[in-house]
């Protein structure tokens, strides 16, 4: 059994994603894999047992949620019951920024307790090259490489060329670019209508289409049609004053119409809705709190819905260098 550490300095790096489809490129080869999250109390806790829930659908887990997501005191013995019958443990955790950090020195102490070759996987857009070479730096030998992820689709090419010698001249391996994808940053109708506590009036079999964008039309004075044409697939929120803007969203792309103030919509607005298969969410909260809660699910959005699975499975195959990973891990 060999087990592979993914660390980030920064929450919702993409780790997650590089574990699931790993995962799957490694089941589809007859290899059994295992997978930890681990989740200190407090902030995250939630996310990590929401993406652990995945992982287990996912990579057909047989061990219960609890067992796989273990206090650090118990994560020697988990790998050591997982490791009886898996080729290949994947362990999720976070790293300090520096090593004066009690994460950091936590995250060290860990990689030693598995004696697991370690990936860091970067958010290209909040680390410099400096900061992810220093944090690869400090696992030594037991690093395997970096994964720079998040990068914006038009600067894929150029990162790619131009990383890869800065990071070899510090002896660290790039082991794959990833673009960014507004399809693993989604959210369901469903999820949207919980984070503003808001009741899904109609088309309620829509409620696991995934919303990509946010529009706000509460103080337009502008075409609404011109306005909400500039995005797809998107939430429109409009006050319950406004049928007139809540009309013309239903005129564009958009996944579900979002009505504040708890005003029920005029019948013509619900009648366009249900014929254009567009669920109408009625929450009493004021357009600003629904636009920052929905924001913050937008933020907190992973990839947990059944629809981003086969993107994901893309940008691993194209963008990560599978062979190198398995070489480093002795997996032929």
């Amino acid at each position: 059994m060999v087990a592979l550490y993914l660390v980030s300095a920064e929450e919702a790096a993409g780790k997650t994603t590089i574990g699931v489809g790993l995962g799957k490129r490694w089941l589809e080869e007859g290899k059994k894999i295992g997978y930890i999250k681990l989740v200190t109390a407090g902030k995250g806790s939630a996310d990590g047992k929401n993406d652990t829930v995945f992982m287990k659908q996912v990579l057909a887990l047989a061990e219960p949620v609890d067992v796989l997501c273990p206090p650090v005191s118990k994560v020697k013995e988990v790998v050591d019951r997982l490791s009886r019958d898996k080729d290949v443990v994947i362990v999720e955790g976070r790293c300090g920024r520096s090593p004066e950090e009690s994460l950091d020195q936590a995250d060290y102490t860990m990689m030693e307790v598995l004696k697991a070759r370690v990936m860091v996987v970067a958010d290209f857009a909040s680390q410099s090259p400096a900061e992810i070479i220093n944090c690869g730096k400090r696992f030594g030998a037991n690093l395997l490489g970096v994964v720079l992820n998040k990068v914006p689709a038009s600067r894929l090419k150029y990162v790619a060329a131009e990383s890869s010698p800065q990071f070899e001249a510090a002896g660290i391996v790039v082991l794959g670019v990833l673009p960014e994808s507004r399809a693993l940053f989604t959210v369901a109708v469903g999820e949207l209508a919980d984070s503003v506590q808001g009741e899904i009036l109609n088309n309620a079999e829509k409620s696991a289409e995934l919303v990509e964008n946010l529009m706000a039309g509460a103080m337009l004075v502008d075409s609404g049609l011109e306005y909400f044409g500039r995005k797809t697939n998107k939430a429109a929120v409009v006050r319950g004053d406004r049928p007139d803007m809540q009309m013309a969203a239903l005129e564009t792309s958009t996944r579900c119409l979002v009505i504040s103030g708890g005003t029920a919509p005029v019948d013509s607005v619900r009648y366009t809705a249900e014929s254009k298969g567009v669920p109408i969410i009625v929450t009493g909260n004021d357009t600003d709190t629904i636009v920052k809660n929905i924001e913050e699910a937008l933020g907190r959005a992973r990839f947990n819905q059944e629809k981003k699975l086969l993107r994901l499975a893309e940008l691993v195959e194209s963008h990560l260098d599978f062979p190198a990973i398995c070489k480093g891990l002795g997996l032929g």
